[in-house]
């Protein structure tokens, strides 16, 4: 395969081929791979549930662990990338998370589950640095690459509507496990036409791959994410404590570390320019108070509302819709207007609409809920695709693979994190709803064992419990939607300060 990194000359040649839009096509898959993957576990945490039967905490875990691994895996994947090449960790990473997924449908106890989620986080973290790297080396000018981000973009919003729907009608005709098993043929096809379109790139003058780096990196990020979910859960003790300092330990070294490198894993002058730090805190904060609403909103549609997984699917297509248009359009939108107006104005509007769910219940109709959906979606898809464009713009493309994976550090810890804090509110005010007589202590854990429980109660006592239990887990979600809101709209102010005079190339 020819690669990008030639002299400026030959690269506009090569990029200008038709080819590069195919390319493209099958980087979106990897997207596509990784967005499904992410939708479907939410839709199928109740049947997970009611037959792994997980305490809360484990229920937590299955739900997180995967951005733990990634979160504390990307800087570490995108600079391998960056060294070995970004096509082949690509397709390596995209033929082990096929594998791995499996491992997820076959899984028989929560602990082998949990197991298998942070497997398939260490292939995950090959696939998305890489794909955002090599659009970097794919589109030079400035006007295509926004196009192949928004697609980028879009995508991966596709991929929140297909998850759903697709799983949905798995859901109802099989078993929990093949939702996980519709990566198989979507992996298929990247590695099997990836090998033939996908020019490889990587940085001509790398240095070596620094594992005391790659150590620090994981370890601190994984520690970190680990307290706060402690501290959210159990309180600040001394066990949250103690990883918190060995977390913060960890990463204070690596960033000395990379300040003294001749050849970084990252590059920390990477920071100095302010248009990638606000784009990357942007994205961080956006996901952290998405993240761990979204995770409980299918369970919210099944088991308080009674929809069936079909019906819960289609449900949150409105989202997708209103992302996959805004991402299309994002790029010349922050170009007629600015990018701080479009991405201040797309977190304040996902804020806005995360404030309106705080007053829902238990039988809050449809047309709230969609409205809110089509323009949490909207909101997010301008965001998300002007700051990755920023964040790609702010750097040589030699260095695409690092910056790319800061960009998805950023997004996994703040899922990582937003599952852990607002996942962590809604458990805590869901366990202390009072039942009647005879609730076992299994229907405390999560709403899936209440509904469990309830069916093998007489039939006054079971329509008590499920009362009960789904008002507190609708508390919980309403008082989590009431911070992620604060959450976006302290991020919309943010943003309107730190991006100002930041512009997308012409």
């Amino acid at each position: 395969m020819t690669s990008t990194l030639q002299p400026a000359s030959t690269t506009e040649a090569v990029t200008k081929r038709p080819g590069r839009w195919l390319a493209l096509s099958v980087l979106v898959l990897a997207v596509l791979l990784v967005a499904v993957d992410a939708t479907v576990l939410g839709l199928a945490t109740p049947y997970i549930s009611e037959d792994l039967k997980p305490s809360g905490t484990q229920l937590l875990w299955i739900g997180d662990v995967y951005s733990f691994v990634i979160a504390g895996l990307l800087v570490s994947m995108g600079s391998l990338g960056d060294r070995i090449g970004r096509k082949k960790i690509l397709l390596v990473g995209a033929t082990a998370f096929g594998a791995i997924s499996v491992l997820n449908a076959y899984a028989t106890t929560p602990e082998l589950m949990i197991l298998a989620r942070a497997l398939l986080g260490v292939a995950g973290a090959t696939l998305m640095p890489a794909t955002l790297a090599l659009i970097r080396n794919l589109f030079h000018d400035p006007r295509e690459r926004s196009l192949a981000v928004g697609i980028w973009g879009a995508t991966a919003s596709a991929g929140t509507a297909i998850g759903p729907i697709a799983g949905g009608f798995l859901l109802e005709h099989f078993w929990w496990g093949s939702v996980f098993l519709i990566n198989l043929p979507v992996m298929a096809v990247l590695v099997v036409v990836g090998v033939k379109l996908l020019p490889e790139s990587k940085n001509p003058d790398p240095g070596p791959w620094d594992m005391l780096s790659v150590t620090l990196s994981l370890v601190g990020m994984i520690a970190l994410v680990y307290a706060v979910k402690e501290a959210a859960t159990h309180g600040f003790g001394g066990e949250a404590a103690a990883v918190a300092l060995l977390g913060a330990g960890a990463l204070i070294w690596f960033v000395r570390r990379q300040l003294t490198l001749p050849t970084p894993l990252l590059d920390m002058r990477l920071f100095r320019n302010r248009g990638f730090s606000a784009a990357v805190l942007a994205d961080l904060l956006t996901i952290l108070g998405l993240s761990g609403l979204v995770f409980f909103l299918s369970q919210y549609l099944q088991l308080v509302q009674g929809r069936r997984p079909l019906e819960a699917g289609l449900a949150e297509l409105p989202a997708a819709i209103g992302a996959v248009a805004a991402g299309l359009l994002a790029g010349r939108a922050a170009r007629r207007f600015s990018v701080r107006s479009v991405v201040a104005g797309g977190l304040a509007a996902v804020g806005l609409a995360l404030a309106s769910l705080t007053v829902i219940d238990q039988s809050t109709g449809y047309p709230l809920l969609g409205a809110a959906l089509l323009v949490v979606g909207i909101g997010a898809g301008f965001s998300f695709t002007v700051t990755a464009d920023v964040i790609l713009s702010s750097v040589p493309k030699e260095q695409a693979g690092s910056a790319s994976a800061v960009s998805e550090t950023a997004y996994e810890l703040g899922a990582a994190l937003g599952i852990a804090v607002l996942g962590s509110i809604v458990t805590g005010v869901y366990r202390d709803f009072t039942g009647p007589a005879g609730t076992p202590d299994g229907a405390h854990e999560s709403l899936g064992g209440a509904v469990e429980a309830a069916a093998g109660m007489p039939a006054q006592q079971s329509a008590a419990l499920l009362d009960s239990a789904r008002q507190a887990f609708v508390d919980g979600l309403s008082l989590a939607a009431g911070l992620g809101a604060a959450v976006l709209l302290a991020a919309a102010v943010a943003a309107w300060f730190m991006l100002r005079d930041q512009r997308l190339g012409n």
